[in-house]
Order: C-alpha cells, then structure tokens, then sequence
C-alpha cells in the first residue's frame, strides 16, 4: 500500500519549529500526574538523591524510544497508530494496538478530568467557606471540564500550542510557590531535613513509576513530532520538553508530599494555603495535558474506525465523551493501578516499530511501506514484549487473585517497560530475519 493513500500526512505549510513541539511536550510534562507521582515516589521511601536519580534515568529511557519514534513519525508525516501498520500489519495495527492506545488515552483523559473536576470542586467550596466540596459538585465540575477539553482538543495542535504558552508558566509558578510554602511551613523545613525513611521500595521501583508516568507519551510523540521539519528538532525538543520539566515537576511533588504526608495534589495544595490563583493555574494545566490525551484518543480511534483525520474531530469527541463518564465515576481511584497496566502494554509498541524503521527498513522513508492484513512476525513480537514487561514490572500484582492462581505472573526484575522494549525489538528482528520479512514486504 503506497504511504500517499492514508489521510493522515503532514504538509509542508502545517510543519512546526522546535520550540512549538517541546512547549507541547513542556505542557505534557507540567501537569497533576507528575505531582502524584512525584508524591508517589516519595511515599515509597525513597531518598531524595534516588528520586532525582530515578527520573533521570526514567525519563532519559523514554526520550531515547521517543526520539526515535518522533523522528520516523517526521518522516512519514504519520501518526503512530498508522506508523505501526509496518510492523504489525494494517489490520493488525487498526484491530489490536490501535485498541490499546483509545484506551490508554480515554484513562488518562479520565483521570486528568477527574483530578481537573476535584481541584475546581474545591476551589468553589473554599469560596463558599466550606472545609469540601459533595460528591455531587466533583462529578458537575468533572463533567462540565471534560467537555470544555473536549472541544479544545477539537481545535488540533495550533489550538494546544497557544493553551500551553499561557498554562505552562502558572503552573511553575504554583509549583514554586508550593515549594516555598512547603519549606516555610513551622516544621516543613525540618521534615525535609530529616527526611530518612527506613524502608524503600528502591530504585527500580522510582524508575518503573517515573517511566509509567509518561510510557504513553513517549509512544504517541509521533502524533505531533510528525509535525517537526527534521529529525533534529525532534531530537531538541524531546530533550529540551520533557527532561526539565520532569525532573521539576515529579521533585516538586516529592518535596510537598514529604511535608504534607500525601500524594493527592488538591489536598496539599490546600494544607500549604495554595490561593485560589493556584487552582486556576493547576486547573490550566491540566486542561493542556488532557487535550494531548483527547486528540491522539481520537486519531488512534479515527484508524481503529477506518477514517481518515478528517473525521478526527468526531473520533475525538467520542473519546472525550467516554473518558469524561469513567472520570465522573470514579477513574481516579485507579491510578495506580492503571499506570502499571498502561507501563506494561505501551512501550513493547515502541520496540517493534523501532525495529521495522530504523533496523529493516534501515532508517529509510522510501523503504518503509505498510503492510495489508496482519503481521505474525510483529504481533508475535509486541505480545511477547508486552508479556515480559507486564510480568517482571509488576503490573500483575494489582490482580492479587490472578497472581495467586498463577505465581509465574509476577517476577519483578529491573524495569518491566524497558525489558518489554528490548524483548519486542530484538524478536522482531530475530523474527523478520528467520522468514525473510524485508521492508518491502
């Protein structure tokens, strides 16, 4: 099948500089999730020297996939869920990993609208002088944000780029303002001082969860790094948007979390006296997380559905709509839970699409094309990729009865995503060279 025929290449005129693209990943990165992880990290009795380690090594993983990716997606002009039609086959990509990635993108939209829809549910009950907001007000305010998100996601990339340059700064200053607050606290300082937990859950454990906070970021890069005008701004503004502002973001709610004993970011921003300006900024923030979420929910759903990007802003709205509904009721409780699966069954994608570019098709535009039906060689693959990572990252252990009935399921051994890609993409290429899978195929 010629690349021409898909409906989803970039033109020449829609090509963005740099700095555009890594104000959208900047925005992706300063957002709630990174605070809770942050939150998360340090609840988990890490020291702040392993924290800071942790995301740097956590985020330095996924730029490297990224990279790579975001840079086939430049040149292509394709979105990730039609890039993978290489490697897997076009219905093989369509049917299965474009599933898989509506669904991650439909969670994460949920749970940004959820924590969107308690941090704005608050702010009108301080303003009313009350100590909570119902139950009631959190699912109005959840709806009524998921479908104000909604339709900026409708408005495509020029539309995010501009909520971002306005966001982005608030919410830094918030954060900064957080941390002040934090260490201005009677015994803030001293909390940090003394910060020296017994247990910890180690290194491996920092370095899944920083990776799992942005695993689906990384895969999807290719639905905005197609928009870059070479493979260098790719490179640039992957490592100027995501590592800066990542180890900012998840340090900062490491620090507020030590302090306030909590990783529910409403809840410490409103023990640190965060004014209402601060939940404004944090709600913004939010918002231009969630619009990423929403628009590649809708492209993958638009290759699911077999359109083409005309139509994503239907495919969008549906998205939208349904991770608004999960957030009304109740997504948020799963965070955790959910970082894990998505950990586990993201990444493996990086590694079979990595490997069909850049080692098949030798990192060639004119030698990729994309395959009619399915691939055994790169479902094969993706599966035993996201097998291995879900077995030795733990994603299992979130199913206790599963884990009980089957031990096997749960073998924890350094980073599950990150074993999952290495598994993907050496197979792959085992696979491709053992039946003779060219790049024409």
């Amino acid at each position: 099948m010629d690349n021409n025929n898909t409906g989803f290449e970039i033109k020449a005129e829609q090509r963005q500089s740099w700095t555009s693209i890594a104000m959208v990943w900047a925005g992706g990165m300063i957002c709630v999730p990174c605070l809770m992880v942050g939150g998360v990290l340090a609840s988990g009795g890490l020291s702040i020297g392993q924290i800071v380690i942790s995301i740097l090594i956590g985020y330095g993983l996924i730029c490297a996939y990224m990279i790579f990716i975001g840079m086939q997606a430049c040149d292509t002009g394709l979105p990730v869920s039609v890039m993978a039609e290489g490697a897997l086959g076009k219905q093989g990509s369509r049917y299965i990993i474009s599933t898989i990635l509506t669904i991650a993108c439909i969670g994460w939209f949920g749970i940004q609208s959820a924590t969107c829809g308690s941090a704005f549910a608050s702010m009108i009950a301080s303003m009313r002088g009350q100590e909570a907001a119902s139950g009631s007000m959190v699912i109005i305010c959840t709806i009524v944000w998921g479908i104000i998100m909604l339709i900026t996601a409708c408005a495509g990339f020029k539309g995010l780029k501009w909520l971002n340059y306005i966001a982005v700064p608030l919410l830094v200053i918030v954060c900064i303002y957080g941390i002040v607050a934090a260490f201005t606290q009677s015994n803030g300082a001293a909390a940090i001082a003394n910060y020296a937990p017994e247990q910890s859950a180690g290194m491996v454990f920092g370095i899944s969860m920083t990776v799992a906070s942005f695993a689906l970021g990384g895969v999807i890069s290719a639905d905005y790094c197609r928009f870059a005008k070479n493979r260098g701004d790719v490179v640039k503004s992957s490592l100027v948007g995501v590592i800066p502002a990542g180890l900012f973001m998840l340090l900062t709610g490491a620090v507020m979390s030590i302090v306030t004993g909590q990783y529910d970011i409403s809840a410490i921003l409103a023990s640190l006296g965060v004014p209402i300006v601060g939940l404004i900024a944090l709600v913004l923030a939010t918002w231009t997380t969630n619009v990423t979420n929403a628009y590649s929910g809708g492209l993958a759903l638009s290759n699911l559905l077999g359109f083409d990007e005309s139509k994503f802003k239907i495919t969008t709205g549906i998205a939208g709509a349904v991770g608004t509904l999960l957030a009304a009721f109740g997504l948020l409780n799963a965070f955790q839970g959910f970082l894990s699966l998505m950990s586990g069954l993201i990444p493996p994608l990086a590694g079979v699409i990595i490997a069909h570019y850049w080692i098949i098709c030798k990192g060639k535009r004119e030698n990729f094309k994309i395959r009619g039906s399915f691939s055994a060689v790169g479902l094969i693959s993706y599966a035993a990729g996201a097998m291995v990572a879900c077995i030795t990252g733990g994603t299992f252990a979130n199913f206790p009865g599963l884990v009980e009935a089957a031990p096997f399921l749960n073998k924890p051994f350094f980073v599950g995503p990150v074993n999952g890609i290495v598994v993907s993409l050496v197979l792959y290429v085992l696979l491709a060279k053992l039946t003779h899978t060219g790049s024409t195929d």
